[in-house]
């Protein structure tokens, strides 16, 4: 049996893999504007049709958004994420919510044998710093924080997949918090599913962690529901 040569890829396919190793090893965060093309031209030693062309390959595969006269941004960190958030673009937040309900379900209880104490502390300090900034009127920094604290517990429950999906949905799911505490009864200092939940997590009961997470879906659910 004969084997087919190994070809070497393309120019264009290098500068695609180094351009989506800047967003994928974080060098160019979500939200960041990239350098314009006559830099990276500069910097990676290619002609301008070369990097035009990778450019729209990871704006096809979602990475990147083209504003025109504005720049290129990072949309998401991974193709996955980018998929999704093409899709949160036809999709109710009740449909985000049931995608929640299923994954941070299966984390608090898995969570709850395999957070080691790094975890709970990280799951604390978060806490600590989302009630710090509901207090303050700090939104933005509320969001962070109630965002790290879902995802670490998704990182604590010890199945590396659950924990790469989750954290794929990290930007249409925190897009469908904008604007949140704008609108009439939310409580952003609720500690169902929170500090309820790192209680749980403490106390090493996966049954009350999992119900702790369902309940916080499920009063945001409700909420939202009754504001729509």
């Amino acid at each position: 049996m004969s084997l087919d040569p190994v070809r070497r890829p393309t120019l264009s396919a290098e500068v695609l893999g180094t351009l989506r190793r800047q967003i994928t090893d974080g060098v160019w965060p979500v939200g960041t504007r990239i350098p314009p093309e006559p830099e990276l031209m500069r910097q990676l030693g290619v002609a301008r049709g070369t990097v035009r062309e990778a450019v729209r390959a990871l704006a096809h595969a979602g990475l990147l958004e083209v504003r025109q006269g504005d720049g290129t941004y990072v949309r998401a960190a991974s193709e996955l994420s980018g998929a999704v958030q093409r899709l949160y673009n036809d999709r109710a937040s009740a449909e985000l919510l049931d995608v929640r309900d299923a994954l941070e379900g299966k984390a608090a209880r898995l969570a709850a044998t395999h957070a080691t104490n790094e975890d709970l502390d990280a799951l604390a300090a978060a806490l600590e710093r989302r009630a710090a900034a509901w207090a303050s009127r700090d939104f933005d920094g509320w969001a962070s924080a109630d965002w790290e604290f879902h995802t670490r517990v998704a990182d604590a429950s010890g199945n590396t997949l659950l924990a790469v999906l989750y954290r794929n949905l990290t930007e249409p799911l925190r897009a469908s918090m904008s604007g949140f505490w704008e609108r009439p009864g939310f409580n952003g200092a609720d500690p169902a599913g929170h500090e309820d939940l790192l209680a749980a997590l403490h106390g090493k009961d996966p049954a009350e962690a999992a119900r702790q997470a369902d309940a916080n879906i499920n009063a945001t659910a409700e909420w939202h529901r009754s504001t729509t």
